[in-house]
């Protein structure tokens, strides 16, 4: 909200005129209500292995995350064209592997990698789309200098929430939007839609038949699963409500079978079909990436999409950009050490006290070390982790990631905040003005994610 020199930055005065004309106790029972708000609505995300209620009401911060309309004009290309890259990746590894004959990228991170399916060598999906929603995790570093932490190419969560904190903070605050002067971001679920109808396989003739499948009501995100098929006008459907037959995937109706085209899906790849993946499934349909195979039905995002959103793989997102699209990257990446590389191990291991080392295959925040946060015996322990199998780390120096004022103890505190943008890639790419910005809601923490304490704030994206 300040710039270096401690003024407030322009984007912000809006919201500073507005926290010192509510007052701070005023916020805070507004926050509250909020609260309240969530939980009757019944927005909530699970967390399973750590006892208690696993159904947890993740945190709203009042204050929003402002960004001007010349922010976003350099996000909004940066992200279309790493998404763009991503998918250009995604279609080479598949077929020729240019950019791994060309030296780019190493071929054991392709094809060693966990999510590469060698079912997909060869397959070109409708439009040569393989990852169609696309979550980017940027930062702040320093300015107006933005960075990307991390790429989510095949299920990115989320959306639900930058939809739901809009709603709330105009249902309560109607006033600060009065103006028109925050761009909306309510378009997304029909733009959601039409991306999806767009990449209806050949073998549909009339209106695609759109449907979101979810593992079911203990998943995790089983909320937003409900809240987008809502707001997208499709169905919902479990595993059970498919089948497949005479070489089509249908939809158990009340008025007979339907036929489905395309299937935004939110199964892991490994649990989508026990015919082809894991034979122990409970959550697949038995055939379907055969029918998927033989162009009979669309999976959203294509099965082996995550072999370009690995962590290792990460690091040559800027070499992509400039392989596949010969401009130079927008957004950088956050500057990091691969220990697979050994002289890069080296410095990793003598340096743990200084930096954050993450597993290649980690997700949700878990499996961390924070060095300047760590215990001497935390180090040694995860040492030897790195040691036993280098080529699954990667570390990342502590940057003085932004802070953005959140509603926090007695008074207002900037906390650590990152941003989760959803762009959307169909026969165009789209891209909602806004995302999702998550706050460490901890003082100190530099971990924003939901299932280790993190909250939540509403993106603003001002007009000119």
């Amino acid at each position: 909200m300040a710039s270096d020199t401690g003024a407030t930055r322009p984007p912000y005065e809006q919201i500073v005129r507005w926290i010192e004309e509510s007052g701070f106790e005023t916020l805070r029972k507004r926050s509250e209500e909020a609260e309240a708000i969530f939980r009757r609505i019944g927005i909530t995300f699970a967390v399973y292995g750590e006892g208690g209620d696993p159904e947890r009401l993740i945190p709203f911060d009042l204050i929003p995350r402002v960004f001007s309309a010349l922010e976003w004009r350099q996000l909004d290309r940066g992200i279309r064209q790493r998404a763009q890259a991503l998918n250009a990746f995604l279609y080479d590894v598949y077929h020729r592997g240019e950019i791994i004959r060309a030296g780019v990228v190493p071929a054991s991170l392709v094809y060693r990698n966990d999510a590469f399916l060698p079912q997909m060598i060869g397959f070109d999906p409708p439009g040569k789309v393989y990852s169609h929603i696309v979550g980017i995790d940027i930062v702040r570093t320093a300015g107006t200098s933005f960075q990307v932490l991390e790429d989510n190419c095949r299920t990115p969560s989320g959306v639900s929430y930058m939809l739901e904190n809009r709603e709330i903070l105009m249902r309560m605050f109607p006033e600060l939007f009065s103006g028109g002067a925050v761009e909306p971001v309510d378009s997304y679920p029909q733009q959601l839609r039409k991306t999806l109808e767009e990449l209806a396989p050949a073998a549909c003739t009339g209106d695609p038949t759109v449907v979101v499948l979810t593992p079911g009501s203990l998943n995790s995100a089983y909320y937003e699963h409900s809240f987008l098929a809502d707001l997208m006008g499709v169905e919902l459907v479990e595993p059970q409500d498919l089948f497949v037959d005479e070489g089509k995937v249908w939809m158990r109706t009340t008025l007979g079978p339907q036929r489905v085209d395309v299937i935004y899906r939110r199964i892991d790849d490994d649990y989508l079909d026990p015919l082809n993946f894991r034979p122990d499934s409970m959550l697949g349909i038995a055939g379907i990436f055969d029918v998927y195979r033989a162009g009979g039905v669309t999976l959203c995002s294509a099965p082996g999409s995550g072999v370009a959103d690995d962590k290792a793989i990460y690091t040559y997102v800027p070499e992509m950009i400039r392989f596949y699209l010969g401009e130079t990257p927008i957004l950088e990446n956050i500057p990091t050490y691969k220990c697979g590389n050994r002289d890069e191990c080296t410095y990793v291991l003598d340096h743990l006290d200084e930096l954050v080392v993450k597993e290649v295959h980690g997700s949700g925040g878990y499996g961390m070390l924070i060095g300047p946060k760590s215990t001497k015996e935390e180090r040694e322990a995860y040492a030897r982790r790195i040691i036993a199998d280098p080529e699954d780390f990667i570390a990342q120096p502590t940057l003085d990631l932004s802070t953005a004022p959140t509603l926090g103890g007695a008074e207002l505190a900037g906390r650590h905040v990152d941003f989760r943008p959803f762009c959307l890639i169909g026969q165009q790419i789209r891209l909602v003005p806004g995302g999702l910005t998550r706050v460490a809601l901890r003082e100190g923490s530099l971990v924003v994610n939901s299932s280790q304490g993190g909250g939540v704030k509403d993106t603003w994206v001002l007009r000119d």
